[in-house]
């Protein structure tokens, strides 16, 4: 039992795994808060796109 827990402190193999998880889900999140902050942005540009467009003279 003790050669057991032994080796399984010194087993690094999923190590590397969890690593790969913990980046991929910072990528994942850094992506979702880059989406909100340009879907917020062009909502913005739009709404005032139109509200200039609604009140110009065609003439």
């Amino acid at each position: 039992m003790i050669n057991f827990i032994k080796n399984f402190r010194k087993n690094e193999s999923g190590a590397v795994t969890v690593d790969w998880v913990v980046l991929t889900a910072a990528i994942v999140a850094l992506g979702g808060a880059a989406y909100t902050a340009i879907s917020n942005g062009a909502a913005d540009l739009t709404s005032s796109t139109a509200e200039f467009m609604s009140d110009a003279d065609p003439n």
